[in-house]
């Protein structure tokens, strides 16, 4: 039979906005993720824990009940609470995304997929909000083995930010043998650390270049970049598409949207990030009896199935190697910061 511990170190700070009793779970949490404790190991009773950290027997209750719905303790009626802990290859992994769409649940299809079946993977949502993200890892700091994170933010004055002081800051504090950084740049971040990311500036430059021959033409590349919507696009998009028509001598515009109604002149050739932009598009060209690839040229950022489907040439990330990677980095022990495949698919829109 495993020896109880006698004590349990409990880290709680009486000025924080997390509730005492999830502090107390976070702690403990951390000494049964880290191996101090044994598979079935006896945790201190509920008196035992309430006295040795001044607290509360409800709040130690509450502990424990935290800690079974985290399935790191079982209890065992009229006996008391126990470790528990999933064999040794078995892994617990927070997975942060930005924001819900068909691409980013590529990434985590491809990555849970890599992972296996002993691994127990949870996503969560933060939408390009700082104080939601922080409030995420905050609450999760001590319950997983990795955090895989994509991180973009909005900010309302620049429009997209790869992070915030406060975002950092926080990342930070992650132990880096635990950190993934996928999709987005990684620089700002210090340490060793693993990541799978884009280089949207040279990307979108590449991906252009390589369509030279067809958008020679066009007399004017159209960018639709909505930078202020709810999830405004990455601003080195823009750099990229800049240095491309300057050393290319295109004639070009940048728009924040589709709009209605529009004009279309001669030889012109629009690319769209969002799909409200690209379908508003579409509709207008057909409503106008004029023809992709001929009258009016389209490229979309980001491969979907809808888009092969409609035949739109796309520039895009492979999403799929991206989870792919990640995944088999994370199995692998290995930290590495590698940059993720990009694709410059030609169709009949061009």
């Amino acid at each position: 039979m495993i020896a109880p511990i006698e004590h349990s170190e409990i880290k709680i700070e009486p000025n924080s906005s997390i509730p005492k009793y999830i502090q107390v779970a976070n702690s403990l949490a951390e000494e049964i993720l880290s191996g101090k404790m044994e598979n079935g190991q006896r945790l201190p009773s509920i008196n035992e824990l309430s006295k040795a950290n001044s607290i509360s027997r409800d709040t130690a209750e509450k502990a424990y009940k935290e800690l079974r719905d985290r399935n790191l303790a079982f209890s065992v009626l009229g006996v008391g609470n126990f470790a528990s802990i999933s064999d040794e290859k078995s892994k617990n992994v927070l997975f942060l995304i930005n924001k819900p769409c068909s691409y980013k649940m590529e990434v985590y299809d491809s990555f849970v997929t890599a992972m296996g079946s002993n691994v127990h993977v949870d996503m969560h949502l933060y939408y390009n909000d700082e104080q939601l993200f922080i409030e995420v890892l905050k609450k999760n700091i001590h319950n997983y083995n990795y955090f895989v994170i994509m991180p973009h933010f909005r900010n309302a004055t620049e429009g997209h930010v790869n992070y915030t002081p406060n975002v950092i800051n926080f990342i930070e504090n992650i132990p880096k043998e635990k950190l993934v950084i996928l999709d987005n740049s990684c620089e700002e971040i210090t340490g060793d650390f693993t990541a799978v990311y884009q280089d949207f500036k040279s990307d979108i430059f590449n991906a252009l270049r390589e369509g030279l021959e067809k958008l020679k033409k066009y007399e004017k590349i159209i960018f639709v970049h909505p930078e202020k919507a709810a999830f405004p696009a990455p601003g080195s998009l823009v750099d990229g598409f800049l240095e491309f028509c300057r050393l290319y001598n295109f004639e070009y515009e940048i728009a924040p949207k589709v709009y209605d109604n529009l004009e279309f002149k001669n030889k012109e050739v629009y690319i769209t990030i969002e799909d409200n932009d690209l379908v508003n598009l579409i509709q207008q060209i057909k409503q106008k009896k004029l023809k992709t690839g001929k009258d009016v040229g389209v490229i979309s950022y980001n491969e979907t199935p809808l888009k092969a489907l409609l035949d739109i040439t796309v520039m895009s990330t492979d999403f799929k190697a991206m989870g792919q990677k990640a995944g088999d980095l994370i199995l692998n022990r290995k930290k590495e910061i590698s940059k993720n495949p990009f694709r410059y698919i030609e169709r009949n829109s061009l």
